[in-house]
């Protein structure tokens, strides 16, 4: 009989992944990793090169029909973030009539960004623009933009001068109350035939790989600040400030955020969120 084949799963070399990845071999998962940022592996996964993959909460919401989530895991935060960071030299209620370069690396945070601006501070007439030059060197000049993961946290410790900081996930929290997701386990539907068993085992691997790393998180911390280029401290603070779960409260603040990419057409329609049995 021929073997089946392995499971391909999505890794997103950030920080904040390391905890689901760092031990996840250790805890029995036998597949491929195919790694990349966030907006390449939505595009994957929704071509059907990937089985299962942290990925885009607003991906999920663009092709919920090609999807099953994963229960009980997801990339969110209660509060700030320290990774999704918009950098300005004005206010907020300043950026009337600019262009906020954004980076290509993400859907969901654009698109979270867009809401927060128009529903939080009635500012209708923002626009954005993935640009060609470096984005830090743009922000150094004094644009506001967009940064995520590992450039955010790094330019957030070395701040230009005059430049103000801006946590999505903490404005998020101060104005609805509840988490956000911005990433979610989404399994490709055609993947259920040939890989029911690895799916069914994968969740219960990849918490046990969090509480291994999260467990004792300097151990780890100190090796990969050396390759990072941040401090031990920094990354402990990080990792402890993410939030893994996916619980009710999590699914109200995804449905929120649905239901406003929807009113200001960024969404046509609602999804629906279905779950792996």
């Amino acid at each position: 009989m021929d073997q089946a084949p392995e499971l391909t799963l999505g890794y997103i070399a950030y920080l904040n992944c390391v905890p689901f990845f760092h031990h996840l071999k250790d805890n029995g998962f036998h597949g491929r990793f195919i790694t990349g940022v966030p907006s390449a592996l939505n595009q994957m996964l929704q071509q059907g090169q990937l089985d299962v993959s942290p990925s885009s909460s607003f991906e999920y919401a663009r092709n919920w029909e090609k999807y099953l989530l994963l229960p009980g895991h997801s990339i969110s935060s209660v509060g700030k973030v320290e990774s999704v960071l918009l950098f300005s030299s004005v206010g907020l209620r300043q950026l009337s009539g600019h262009t906020i370069a954004i980076t290509g690396e993400s859907a969901t945070s654009i698109n979270l960004l867009r809401v927060i601006l128009r529903e939080f501070y009635q500012l209708h007439d923002v626009d954005d623009r993935v640009p060609e030059e470096s984005i830090e060197l743009l922000i150094e000049a004094g644009q506001p933009a967009l940064l995520i993961g590992d450039r955010a946290l790094h330019l957030a410790c070395n701040l230009p001068p005059g430049v103000q900081v801006f946590d999505l996930g903490d404005i998020w929290y101060r104005h609805t109350g509840l988490p956000f997701v911005f990433a979610l386990w989404m399994i490709d539907r055609n993947a259920l035939d040939l890989h029911s068993s690895a799916l069914a085992e994968l969740g219960e691997q990849l918490l046990q790989s969090r509480q291994q790393l999260i467990g004792n998180p300097y151990l780890h911390a100190t090796v990969i600040a050396k390759k990072v280029g941040l401090n031990t401290e920094t990354i402990v603070d990080y990792w402890n400030t993410i939030d893994y779960r996916l619980e009710k409260e999590h699914l109200r603040g995804l449905q929120l955020f649905f239901q406003l990419c929807e009113k200001y057409q960024l969404l046509e329609g609602q999804p629906e969120l279905n779950f792996l049995d």
